[in-house]
């Protein structure tokens, strides 16, 4: 017998309206029991689903390279064929777009994967400011390929903090290349500043700040509310997954990401990781 039913037979010979309490807070209770297993049986539903589609995807992945390796050997094998380089052409036009549709696709599962998995990050006093100049270096040539030009402008003497660099750098670099995105067909001036800077935030805690500005067209007030969802983008061929897992891997190091835009006037993502 539960503590209900026997409060239920206590309460009986106490009259209606004891008898009608004792019901609805049994009533209650049964509801609350059955959410909670409603929940659970739905949370253990989603892990197992997360954990086929992750491995799925690590599936799909191994067989994709394969696949563009091949074709690239098949498109070299063509090109020295003893035939009429009008007969090479077209077999050679379709090799070149399987190797572009598997690489795609490899890109694709490799954004899900990144955006998918739990950040595993080893924490440890870090130079922001160094961080920074590494990935700057690094996506020097594709800002140059892109007619971008990049600087820095980073605040001298930043505490060490606590960051995990490699992650810290895929969340910038998602950053970076969404700049650079926005600001492909655009005419004149494209630019890419990436500053530092010691601030406090809303609620007047100390923090390290990286602002990542860009001249290019400013995001719409109705992209700027959706811009952190899965699969949302406005770029054809875009996965819509850089933006959301930049986000995660900030907000793993307990920070924070806010975008500043308006049309016409570029674009200003404000990264916040707590200071020591």
């Amino acid at each position: 017998m539960t503590f209900f039913h026997g409060l239920l037979i206590g309460l009986a010979a106490g009259g209606g309206l004891c008898l009608a309490l004792a019901w609805w807070a049994l009533r209650r209770q049964e509801r609350r029991v059955r959410a909670a297993e409603r929940g659970a049986r739905t949370a253990q539903r989603l892990a197992e689903i997360g954990a086929m589609t992750g491995g799925l995807a690590h599936e799909i992945k191994n067989p994709l390279s394969t696949i563009g390796l091949n074709a690239q050997l098949l498109s070299e094998g063509i090109g020295e064929l003893p035939v009429a380089e009008d007969a090479k052409g077209p077999l050679l036009r379709r090799m070149g777009a399987l190797s572009r549709e598997a690489e795609r696709l490899r890109g694709i599962l490799t954004d899900f994967l990144q955006y998918a998995g739990e950040p595993r990050l080893e924490l440890q006093p870090t130079d922001l400011n160094a961080v920074i100049e590494e990935l700057v270096d690094f996506f020097h040539p594709q800002a140059v390929r892109q007619g971008v030009r990049l600087r820095t402008d980073l605040a001298p003497g930043l505490p060490r903090a606590r960051l995990d660099a490699p992650h810290v750098k895929q969340a910038v670099l998602n950053l970076m290349l969404n700049a650079v995105q926005a600001m492909h067909a655009q005419t004149g001036d494209k630019e890419l500043i990436l500053r530092t800077r010691r601030e406090v935030d809303s609620s007047r805690r100390p923090v390290l700040a990286l602002h990542v500005i860009d001249t290019g067209p400013g995001i719409p007030a109705e992209h700027r509310q959706r811009l952190f969802q899965p699969y949302f983008t406005t770029r054809s061929g875009g996965t819509g997954l850089g933006l959301p897992t930049a986000q995660r891997l900030i907000e793993a190091h307990g920070g924070t990401i806010d975008v500043r835009s308006e049309p016409g006037k570029g674009t200003e993502f404000v990264v916040m990781f707590p200071a020591p």
